[in-house]
């Protein structure tokens, strides 16, 4: 199975400027090396079988005989990939700067450029026509022992002929550089896959701005843009090439070469056409866009194509990584600490200020989600400029509450002077057993359940009496499992966390004791650290020698597969299969597939069973792209049944 991904691969062969033989020779070596890599698609630069840099040469009859002759040895020598090579044509007299497209020994189609530069130093309309002067055959014929012909034209989608999702355009150089590229076209006749054969010089902060052109327009036509440089060996009389080879999927770079970092520039990724026909999907307004595409006249003309399928076997040629709510290289995920605690911060900002409220009031357990929801309200107080010590911290120990956890609320909030209240619950709680006929030595749901409903009318009446807001504190994942009482920590008048997966709670605890320690709050640093080593545990069963005895990742899993899934199922929609191929590549040093299955099916039963308590949510703000409010992103019936998921992974092992 493939689950979608295409190996790709861009390269740059070194060039010897109006050689066309020495160019071949170059080109045919990469693609052994890609065939090797096993590489569906190779993509290479402008002109690569000339060289860019020829000059007044492309007008030599010589030179373009040769240019064709070679690159019809060229595809002799293409058995497994698809080759795109820069190569000048001559169409009906007039000469093209064209893309060959070749697959399994034959050249499938020529695509020309449509936008040629004629402005400071590139001056190509002295040799070569845009495809838009329209006086082109729509097809050419290639000598050989076999001749046959190619089509030609800037309308050619290159469609595998097993899986149509798989399907390519190309454009060249200057036409993504335009205010109108022909790829914007393409993506609405459904490539999803473009392809640019380029020859793009280097000066001083150019390849800045071409990596981020590369990358924001693969965004804007929801595909994957392969980006091929030119390199060593063109003329430098005026200007330098640097190999600058660029693979990018939706938004993001998967690979990429620095410029003049090697002679060959050649970088491999595995692209998910499964993410890009999902986004697209998704994404309404694409389908609007797609549909004025399909009214005009012109059609695009199909090629099909076998692509080399993607063998799950192989190592994969992308980074999955373990936490894909959190960004692994450090700078960025402070960046992504900033942002994330600045729109809770924001979200909660407007509440307050809306309902005049003049106190808020959390339940404060010393657990790592209650310490996150009084983090970002002391950052809203302040943001308000209001007194924190309109901040209620109120810790209501019971039957499972640890001295570790009670001592780290309350050195909390004296840290960061806001009002605390202790109010133990369990008197009150034993009263309510008797009350409902609850045998208080049978720890069941009621035994539990009773405790987190107490807390909850507890925080709700003390914030009526200082006419204030409860915010809550439960987080995504925790929705996401339906691990919350029903109308106990599930209820709240506003919900900080409901976005924040608790991954991401953790590095976010995690960044506030490092602003701490910065500001000199050093008490307060000191027990957010004890926090973050703290078990997660709802404490709601007695503890075993002082220390906590109930561990939720015990019972639900682990959360770091968990979020794994969440984010995999809702962002991308990926099946059962394709999720577990995933986790392996990114866990697969850590958990056996067999502990993968077992909380794979764990999440999918909880997450469909437990839908009727986000059908009810408090009011939070969505942080990131995955959110299962179900006033915004998650509709859900709360009676959906999960047994099409759980049949799928019955056939896994």
């Amino acid at each position: 199975m493939s689950y979608g991904f295409v190996r790709t691969a861009c390269a740059s062969p070194v060039v010897t400027v109006a050689d066309c033989k020495k160019n071949a020779d170059n080109i045919i070596s990469l693609i052994k090396r890609a065939e090797k890599d096993k590489v569906a698609l190779l993509v290479l630069p402008e002109l690569a079988l000339t060289g860019y840099t020829c000059g007044d040469l492309f007008l030599q009859p010589v030179l373009l005989q040769s240019a064709l002759k070679e690159l019809e040895r060229v595809a002799l020598c293409v058995h497994t990939v698809t080759v795109i090579v820069g190569v000048p044509v001559i169409n009906n007299g007039i000469l093209y700067n064209t893309a060959a497209v070749i697959c399994h020994g034959e050249i499938k189609g020529f695509v020309p450029k449509s936008f040629i530069p004629n402005y400071s130093e590139f001056y190509e309309y002295r040799h070569f026509a845009p495809a838009e002067n329209g006086s082109y055959s729509t097809e050419i014929q290639i000598s050989g022992k076999k001749p046959y012909s190619v089509p030609f034209g800037t309308d050619l989608i290159f469609a595998d002929s097993e899986d149509s999702s798989i399907s390519l355009a190309v454009e060249i150089c200057e036409d993504v550089w335009t205010v109108t590229p022909p790829s914007l076209r393409y993506a609405l006749q459904g490539a999803t896959i473009i392809a640019n054969c380029s020859a793009s010089n280097e000066v001083i902060g150019k390849a800045s701005f071409r990596r981020s052109l590369i990358q924001a327009h693969s965004a804007r036509v929801f595909g994957a843009y392969l980006y091929a440089d030119a390199g060593s060996g063109e003329s430098t009389t005026d200007v330098v090439f640097s190999a600058h080879n660029i693979i990018a999927e939706n938004g993001t770079i998967l690979s990429e070469s620095q410029p003049f970092s090697s002679e060959d520039g050649y970088i491999v990724a595995d692209i998910d056409v499964q993410k890009l026909v999902y986004e697209r999907r998704k994404t309404t307004t694409f389908a609007q866009n797609m549909r004025s595409e399909l009214k005009k006249a012109d059609k695009p003309r199909i090629i099909p194509l076998s692509f080399t399928k993607f063998d799950e076997k192989d190592t994969l040629r992308r980074t999955i990584s373990p936490f894909p709510f959190i960004p692994q290289e450090t700078t960025r995920r402070t960046e992504r600490c900033t942002e994330v605690t600045a729109l809770q911060t924001q979200g909660l900002v407007k509440r307050l200020a809306h309902t005049h409220a003049k106190s808020a009031v959390i339940g404060l357990s010393g657990g790592l989600d209650s310490t996150l929801a009084l983090l970002i309200t002391v950052q809203a107080f302040r943001k308000l400029s209001l007194d924190t010590k309109g901040i209620i911290a109120v810790t209501m120990p019971c039957f499972g509450t640890t001295e570790r956890t009670y001592n780290n609320a309350r050195t909390l909030a004296d840290s960061l002077g806001l009002t605390f209240m202790d109010i133990p619950i369990k008197n009150a709680v034993i009263q309510h057993f008797k009350d409902i006929g609850q045998d208080e030595t049978v720890h069941d749901v009621t035994y539990e359940n009773s405790q987190a409903r107490e807390r909850t009318q507890v925080l709700m009446d003390i914030a009526n009496k200082n006419s204030g807001l409860v915010i809550g504190t439960g987080d995504l994942s925790e929705l996401a499992l339906g691990w919350a009482t029903y109308n106990g920590d599930h209820m709240s008048m506003y919900g900080v966390n409901s976005s924040i997966p608790k991954t991401l709670v953790r590095h976010l605890v995690n960044w506030f004791a490092d602003s701490f320690e910065s500001e000199g709050n050093t008490k307060a640093a000191v027990v957010l650290r004890d926090i973050l080593d703290t078990p997660v545990s709802p404490e709601l069963l007695p503890p075993e020698n002082g220390q906590i005895s109930q561990k939720t990742e015990d019972i639900v899993g682990p959360y770091e597969l968990h979020d794994f899934v969440l984010y995999y199922f809702l962002r991308w929609g990926f099946e059962p299969e394709k999720i577990l191929f995933l986790e392996e590549r990114a866990f697969g040093k850590t958990y056996s597939r067999e502990t993968m299955l077992k909380w794979l099916r764990i999440f999918y039963r909880r997450f469909f069973s437990q839908q009727f308590k986000r059908s009810c949510l408090p009011d939070g703000a969505k942080v990131g792209t995955v959110s299962i409010s179900p006033r915004g992103d998650w509709r859900m019936p709360s009676d959906a049944e999960a047994a099409a998921w759980l049949e799928r992974l019955e056939t896994l092992t």
